[in-house]
C-alpha cells in the first residue's frame, strides 16, 4: 500500500497519520521525543507492510503483471493506491477530498516539531498534494514515470517503473477485483490493534 492508503489505515490522529506514512522512508524508527502516537503509527506502517507483502491476494495481483520484476511490489502499492481511490466511497465516511484537505491542514501545523528529514517529506506530501495523485490510469502513468526519475541507472537498464503501465492497464479489471477482495480484510487485519473510536472515517 502506498502513501493514501496508510493514512487512510490510521487512528484519526495526525501525529499517527504522519507516522503511519514516515516509517517507510525513515525505516520505522523515530527520534528522541516523539510521540506516542507517531510511534503507533510507525508499528502500523509495519503491520500494514508485513500483512500485505505476505498475501496471497497480493500475490496474484503481481502475478498478473509478469512472471518477474523487481519494481512489482511498488508498482501492486501505486495500482493499489489508484483503486483505492476509485472505490473510495466504499470504504470513507468523508470524501477524499475532505479527508486529504484535512491532513495537509494538520500536517502543516505538525511541521515546527518535525525533524529535519520528516519536515523535508511531509512538506513535500503537503506542496506537492501527493495524496491526490491516483485518480485517473494517466495520473497513475504519471507516478510511473516520477518513478524512474529516482531509479539507478543500473536498475534502469533492467527495467522501468513505466514499462508496467501497459500490463497493469490490460489487467486492471482483475486487479481491481484482487483489490475489492483484499482491502477489507487488511482493514480487519490493523482494526485489530487500534482504537476503533478514533476510526470514525472508516466505513466498513
Amino acid at each position: 500500500m502506498n502513501w493514501l492508503a496508510h493514512a487512510f489505515l490510521s487512528e484519526n490522529h495526525i501525529d499517527f497519520q504522519i507516522g503511519n506514512i514516515l516509517a517507510d522512508p525513515l525505516k520505522a524508527k523515530t527520534w528522541e521525543n516523539a510521540s506516542s502516537q507517531m510511534i503507533s503509527g510507525m508499528k502500523t506502517h509495519v503491520q500494514i507492510d508485513s500483512f500485505t507483502d505476505s498475501h496471497e491476494i497480493v500475490k496474484l495481483s503481481k502475478k498478473r503483471l509478469r512472471e518477474k520484476g523487481l519494481l512489482k511490489p511498488v508498482i501492486i502499492d501505486l495500482t493499489y493506491d489508484y483503486l483505492l481511490t476509485k472505490n473510495w466511497d466504499l470504504y470513507s465516511k468523508v470524501s477524499i477530498q475532505e479527508f486529504t484537505n484535512n491532513f495537509y491542514i494538520k500536517a502543516n501545523k505538525s511541521l515546527d516539531y518535525l525533524p529535519s528529514k520528516a519536515h523535508t517529506i511531509v512538506t513535500n506530501l503537503i506542496n506537492k498534494d501527493l495524496l491526490n495523485k491516483y485518480h485517473t490510469l494517466e495520473q497513475l502513468n504519471s507516478s510511473f514515470k516520477r518513478m524512474d526519475l529516482r531509479l539507478s541507472e543500473r536498475l534502469l537498464k533492467r527495467e522501468t517503473a513505466s514499462g508496467y503501465f501497459y500490463d497493469v492497464h490490460i489487467n486492471i479489471e482483475d486487479l481491481e477485483k484482487d483489490f475489492l477482495e483484499f482491502f477489507p480484510l487488511l482493514c480487519e487485519d490493523v482494526r485489530k490493534d487500534l482504537d476503533n473510536k478514533k476510526l470514525n472515517h472508516w466505513k466498513i
